[in-house]
This record gives C-alpha cells, sequence and structure tokens, in this order.
C-alpha cells in the first residue's frame, strides 16, 4: 500500500512538472511576451520622466520593424540627425550653381511624384515678363511646383527679391532654384547668340537638371489659363519611345514657315515650336538619337555641338530649328499635343486656324512676336496686362476675370480680337473650378 501511494505521488508530481514545462515553453512562444521580454526588467519606471517612458515605448515599437509601427520612413522623428531641408535655393549642379539662398524653408517632405518641374529662362530685360508667367502658373495650379530659373547675373538677384516678396500662402505652393547660365559644350558666347540671347540654354536642361525626371519648359512669354497640372499629365500619355511633347509650328501648310521657307530638315509637315516643351528627362539622358552625321546613334550631350556645327549657316530659328532637326531623323520619339497648349499670334492674325482653342479654349497663351508690348495683337496684351496688375489673393472673378471681359470688347475689331470665345472659355472655365474648390466647399453646411 506504501509503495502504491508512493508511485501516485510520484506520478503526479511528474505530471505536475510535464505541465509547467510545456506551458513555460508556449509562453516563450508567445510573441506578446517576447517583446516584452527582450529586455531585462528593471522597474524603473518610477524613476523616468514621461518623456523618457515615451522615448521608450517608441524605440520599443521602431525596433518591431523598419515600416512598422512609430515613425513613417519619410517623417523621421525630430531631433534626429537629417540631412539639410529641401530649400528654394539648393544647387543641383557643379556646372550651374544656383545662387539663391532658402526663400522660406520648406518644413515638411513632399513627395517627388507630388511636384511639378517648370523651367524657364530669362535675359535681358524679361524679368517682369517672366514673374508674371510664374504668377500664372502659380494662379491655377493644384499640386505645388518647382522653378528651375536660368538667368544672366544682373536678373539672379531681382528674381530672389521679387519671390520672396510674395504672399505666404502663395510661396506654400512653390519652390525656385535660380542658376547660372552656362553650356557644357562648344563655345559659351556662340551658344548665347543663338537666335535670342540664351535661348539655346534649354537645349542643355537634359544636362543640367541630372535629378530631375520629368520637366515643363516654357518661354518667357507664356502664360498659364488652366492648371500646369493638366499639361503635366500628358506624360502619361507618352508611349514606350516618346520622351518629349510639343505642338506643331502652324496647322495649315500653306502658310507655315518651315514648309516654305526652311533651308534645313524639320518634323513633320509643318516643324514644331518649342515654345512650350514637355520632356522626360530620363529618357533623354538613356536615348542614342539618330542623326545624318555618322551612322550610329550619339547620345543627347554628344550630339548637340556637331549638329549646330552642321547647320549653323543654314538654321533661322536657333535652337528651335535644331530641335527639329533632332526629331525629324526620330519622330518617333516625339508627342504631339494640339495647338490650344501653345497658342501664339499665327493661330488667329491670318484667320482663326486652331480647332481646338475655338472648341475648348486656349490652354497655354504664348504671346511671341512681343505681341504683350505692343498694340499690334491687343488681345493678347489684354490678358496679360490682367494677369500681371492682378492682386494675389483678390477675388478673381471681380479682380481678373471680369477686367480681362470688359477690355476685351475693345479688341473685337482687330484680327485675334473678333473671336473672344477663345480667348475667355478655358480661363472662365478655370476660375470658376478655383472659386468652387476655395469657396462654395468651405460654405456647404455640415450635415
Amino acid at each position: 500500500m506504501r509503495i502504491h501511494c508512493k508511485v501516485v505521488v510520484i506520478a503526479v508530481c511528474f505530471g505536475v512538472f510535464l505541465l509547467l514545462y510545456f506551458w513555460g515553453g508556449n509562453a516563450a512562444d508567445d510573441p506578446l511576451l517576447k517583446e516584452v521580454g527582450e529586455e531585462p526588467e528593471e522597474d524603473s519606471s518610477s524613476s523616468q520622466s514621461p518623456s523618457q517612458l515615451e522615448h521608450n515605448v517608441v524605440a520599443k515599437f521602431r525596433r518591431k520593424s523598419p515600416a512598422g509601427v512609430g515613425v513613417r520612413p519619410e517623417e523621421p522623428l525630430k531631433g534626429r540627425k537629417q540631412g539639410r531641408p529641401i530649400s528654394r535655393g539648393a544647387s543641383v549642379n557643379a556646372k550651374s550653381k544656383p545662387r539663391s539662398n532658402v526663400a522660406r524653408p520648406v518644413t515638411r517632405r513632399t513627395k517627388a511624384e507630388d511636384v511639378m518641374h517648370l523651367a524657364v529662362v530669362a535675359c535681358g530685360n524679361r524679368l517682369n515678363e517672366t514673374l508674371t508667367m510664374v504668377k500664372s502658373a502659380l494662379l491655377f495650379s493644384l499640386k505645388k511646383i518647382k522653378f528651375h530659373i536660368f538667368a544672366e547675373d544682373p536678373l539672379a538677384l531681382q528674381f530672389k527679391e521679387r519671390l520672396n516678396q510674395w504672399p505666404h500662402s502663395v510661396a506654400a505652393k512653390f519652390q525656385y532654384r535660380i542658376y547660372s547660365i552656362s553650356f557644357s559644350v562648344g563655345n559659351a558666347d556662340e551658344w548665347k547668340k543663338l537666335f535670342k540671347p540664351c535661348a539655346a540654354q534649354r537645349l542643355f536642361l537634359p544636362v543640367i537638371l541630372k535629378d530631375v525626371d520629368s520637366l515643363l519648359y516654357v518661354d518667357t512669354d507664356v502664360l498659364f489659363l488652366r492648371p500646369m497640372d493638366d499639361i503635366w499629365n500628358l506624360l502619361k500619355s507618352f508611349n514606350r519611345t516618346q520622351l518629349a511633347a510639343m505642338a506643331p509650328e502652324h496647322e495649315v501648310p500653306k502658310i507655315g514657315w518651315y514648309s516654305r521657307f526652311a533651308r534645313h530638315p524639320f518634323y513633320g509637315v509643318t516643324g514644331v515650336n518649342s515654345g512650350v516643351m514637355l520632356m522626360n528627362l530620363t529618357r533623354i539622358r538613356s536615348t542614342l538619337f539618330k542623326n545624318s552625321m555618322i551612322p550610329t546613334g550619339l547620345s543627347w550631350e554628344d550630339l548637340l555641338h556637331p549638329l549646330y556645327q552642321k547647320y549653323k549657316n543654314h538654321i533661322t530659328w536657333g535652337d528651335q530649328d535644331l530641335l527639329n532637326i533632332i526629331f525629324h531623323y526620330n519622330p518617333e520619339r516625339l508627342f504631339i499635343f494640339p495647338c490650344q497648349w501653345n497658342y501664339r499670334p499665327d493661330h488667329c492674325m491670318y484667320g482663326s486656324n486652331c480647332k481646338g482653342a475655338e472648341e475648348e479654349g486656349v490652354s497655354i497663351l504664348h504671346g511671341n512676336r512681343g505681341v504683350y508690348h505692343d498694340d499690334k495683337q491687343p488681345a493678347f496684351k489684354v490678358v496679360y496686362d490682367a494677369i500681371h496688375d492682378f492682386p494675389f489673393e483678390d477675388n478673381m472673378f471681380q479682380s481678373l476675370f471680369y477686367p480681362i471681359q470688359t477690355k476685351f470688347l475693345e479688341t473685337v475689331n482687330t484680327l485675334c480680337g473678333r473671336i473672344p470665345q477663345v480667348f475667355l472659355k478655358q480661363i472662365e472655365k478655370t476660375m470658376r473650378k478655383v472659386f468652387e474648390d476655395k469657396v462654395v466647399r468651405h460654405v456647404r453646411p455640415h450635415k
């Protein structure tokens, strides 16, 4: 009997031991208990300050996984050592150093896909014209814009001073960098004198802006009458081979300059106008371009100087002619957008010949031939003056659209003013949308 009792006691003890053993093993595998047990338990919470406790808790969660609970990768903790914040005056290229300092620091990192890049080249007396272009882009655009401004030395400080005076509500919508005029190949003085002062700089944008993927280049005499976002979205329409987009130089071959007078190859039937040029810079930098000089392709940078040397005695419109020659031999690389995205006096001074503008209105107004500053085409001047004089943060309908509409009545007897709907349709549509987004949405009663 005693032996039997001893066997039972031993069996019970052994069973309890096994139960404790298995329970302890499972507990060690529990992720919650493992997390708590990763560090020695020292009951020091009573001696720690609230900020120390918060730091320990955050650190514990951050160890869980690099992108798990805690701090998002794009929003590091304050106090952690970081690189310099994005600023409007930082440099991106050693050859062409920007000279502006931080205008207004950007305190929150912006995703790359949420920023549109716009480049412009300004020389001579183009300060006010360039600022009016920048202003038109900011008035209607939705995404943030980074402006890459290439300017002669005397203009650089003036750009910085004027841009930094704009209201904070406007400054929050853009960044800018100012670059010296520079050319990576050939004779700089020769490039500067090609067609208009500094216009050839646009040819070197893929070489200088190495960190920029895509870019919209515009001449200083361009005005946006709808959000820049809309033309930026045309990048998504490129097929696998296309790397740039422009509008035709003319719609009617019989009155086109290239089709009548060009002494060099050009794109298509009427050539293209480079005053508004959308570019995928990454594709341009990685492409070998067919040409008439050697049987193999050349990179963009290697192509520019020999192409100029071959055709310099045959070109009239400088860098635009060189672009036409390049895409004559590489037509599959070019996307053509309609004329309302680069509407010029040529589209109305010989009779209306831009069907897209007649149907949808002008999207981007290009006042070449100096029409913003003389009385030859007052319809263009009316739009320019209204945007130039518009005070930021004023009511757009009262201080911008109505002055344009009223003054347009004085131009109805001119060649371009006789079709006011072409100039007014798109800008009225854009302003209504801005009004709805900024006003109607905010006064709508809460449910």
